[in-house]
């Protein structure tokens, strides 16, 4: 058991805690378009969603602060003929304050963890847009954020593997 010293730091030995704090979440820009609407079409219609994801993270001026951004691009298609239903374009962001993370382990914290804590809150922008946009309301499904990670840096090995031959 670890202890403490009189002002309470820890004892050599222990590593010190992670802190992470949000410090601010924002839509940064988002655009819906009900085609569907626009075109005046009616009908049956069968949806079939995609969903593009992008992640970017930037270190800002103040010490242990990080900007984190997530894109999502939601395109709806009639599974029938394939025409356009609605899309949704939303870029989310989220400023968070992050200490004593080891700094090898930090790039892989930033496009994983952030991600996931302003996840639930995207989720909700969705819903309710596509809901007052007229269609049933998008629930999102949970986003695999390590698995995503893992794809990109093997897309990007990829690409290095390319530029090298």
């Amino acid at each position: 058991m670890a202890e403490a010293t009189e002002n309470g730091a820890a004892t050599a030995g222990e590593q010190p805690q992670l802190k992470m704090q949000i410090l601010g979440q924002f839509i940064r820009d988002m655009s819906f378009e009900n085609i569907v609407a626009q075109k005046g079409a009616t009908g049956e219609v069968q949806p079939d969603i995609q969903v593009q994801v992008n992640l970017d993270a930037n270190k800002r001026q103040a010490d242990h602060q990080f900007e984190i951004l997530m894109k999502l691009k939601i395109e709806s298609r009639n599974k029938g003929d394939k025409a356009p239903l609605f899309l949704m374009e939303l870029e989310y962001g989220g400023i968070f304050h992050i200490e004593n993370v080891p700094e090898e382990q930090m790039h892989p914290f930033l496009l994983i963890e952030c991600p996931r804590m302003l996840f639930p809150f995207v989720r909700r922008i969705v819903s309710d847009v596509t809901r007052d946009g007229g269609f049933p309301p998008l629930n999102l499904e949970t986003i695999d954020f390590v698995a995503l990670y893992r794809q990109e840096l093997a897309r990007r090995a990829e690409a290095q593997k390319k530029a090298d031959a």
